[in-house]
């Protein structure tokens, strides 16, 4: 019967995660007026040591988000004036990505609003729950990162 509930409880919590997910990306579009993307790409562009840029593949790494979906976020940041792309001091062929004044700016007129989404977010947690839920959530993405399926699924699998 252990067995059982265990995977009872693993696919409840995959599941709350997959809904925690999803309302986090809409509450951030209605509540702040940015995607999940955009706001991560903004907070990691405004990060000290940033100023000059990060490249692309960089971005990709640290938000852990495909080439395609960081460039169709970019695009849209870019139209909006609050990144801009540049040609890499070392490398001509490469590009780094850099938070504008106009992005900057923006970005900093959000942070009181961002404060309050994350107050009301964390309402019924303590300072102590909060560290915990971050200590096992970063434990969790490294077993997440760490899995290796030995009969992984094809692209070929998925379409049957």
């Amino acid at each position: 019967m252990a067995i059982q509930d265990d995977k009872s409880v693993a696919n409840r919590l995959f599941f709350r995660l997959f809904q925690a997910s999803n309302i986090l990306q809409k509450q951030t579009v209605g509540q702040v007026g940015l995607s999940t993307v955009q706001w991560a790409v903004l907070g990691a562009l405004s990060r000290k040591g940033y100023e000059d840029g990060i490249s692309f593949n960089q971005l990709t790494e640290y938000l852990i988000v495909s080439r395609q979906n960081l460039d169709g976020v970019l695009k849209r940041l870019e139209r909006d004036d609050h990144v801009k792309r540049i040609t890499h001091p070392d490398d001509k062929r490469a590009r780094l990505i850099l938070l504008t004044d106009k992005g900057r700016a923006f970005w900093e007129s959000l942070q009181p609003k961002i404060h309050e989404f994350y107050a009301q977010g964390l309402a019924n947690f303590t300072f102590d729950e909060t560290v915990s839920l971050l200590h096992y959530l970063n434990k969790f993405q490294k077993d997440l990162e760490a899995i290796a399926m030995r009969d992984a699924p094809t692209a070929e699998h998925e379409k049957s």
